[in-house]
């Protein structure tokens, strides 16, 4: 079964909104622990804007599940990720005032600069994922500079099914088989949501894990935490 992966950004949005500690962002982790899921993802950013350094050295210390952890490999970053010792970090292109992710990296234009920090992270054992578009060239380039995994970067998919086009995801499984016979592990994200994941996980072969944050806290809204957990986990179930 594909692992579900929390991002937790838009709870520590909401926190530091209104400053002090409401929602706590350690309980909410644990909340979703208990409810199901596999593992939590944050992505902090350098203006702090939601998670917070501190927050990734917390939870760190009291998650008895996967950290993965998301960011543009800048030397603050990359300090941060060599103390705490995430099980995983992913790697993304963002600039620092990105408002998401929007794009996947060029593994061949940025060939040296990320075999350096591949290199030194799988040195601390940290399992290294990067952040691509369903490319193939991108893909093959990922694994000659040594990443462990990828993670496909899936807004077009999403875009398309949403206009109705489901066959969008077929360049996903062909991305994802050509991947898994180079012996990278295969992880996505990006606009998944419970209208579209099923179908995604179904079609996509070797899906390790996805990592979802921004629509599964407004899903939450309406329909509990505790019953969106159970709702995204069902849609990976038995693929």
């Amino acid at each position: 079964m594909t692992k579900l992966s929390v991002n937790l950004n838009k709870f520590a949005l909401v926190r530091n909104a209104r400053g002090g500690n409401m929602p706590n962002l350690l309980q909410i982790a644990q909340d979703i622990v208990s409810f199901g899921a596999d593992g939590i993802t944050v992505h902090p950013r350098p203006d702090e804007r939601h998670i917070r350094k501190q927050d990734v050295y917390d939870l760190k210390g009291t998650l008895q599940v996967e950290l993965n952890v998301e960011g543009y490999p800048s030397e603050d970053f990359l300090q941060m990720v060599e103390k705490v010792q995430p099980a995983q970090v992913t790697l993304v292109p963002d600039a620092p005032d990105a408002l998401t992710s929007n794009a996947g990296w060029d593994t061949i234009k940025y060939r040296y600069l990320l075999l350096e920090v591949i290199m030194r992270l799988q040195a601390q054992n940290i399992r290294t994922s990067l952040f691509v578009a369903a490319d193939l060239n991108m893909i093959e380039g990922a694994k000659t500079i040594g990443a462990d995994r990828i993670e496909l970067y899936t807004e077009e998919y999403a875009h398309q099914y949403a206009l109705g086009n489901i066959d969008a995801v077929g360049e996903y499984a062909q991305s994802a088989a050509f991947a898994h016979e180079l012996g990278l592990g295969i992880n996505a994200g990006h606009d998944l949501n419970l209208h579209n994941l099923r179908h995604f996980s179904q079609q996509v072969p070797h899906l390790a894990e996805v990592s979802i944050g921004h629509a599964l806290v407004c899903d939450a809204w309406y329909l509990g935490l505790e019953k969106t957990i159970s709702s995204y986990l069902a849609c990976l179930k038995d693929n």
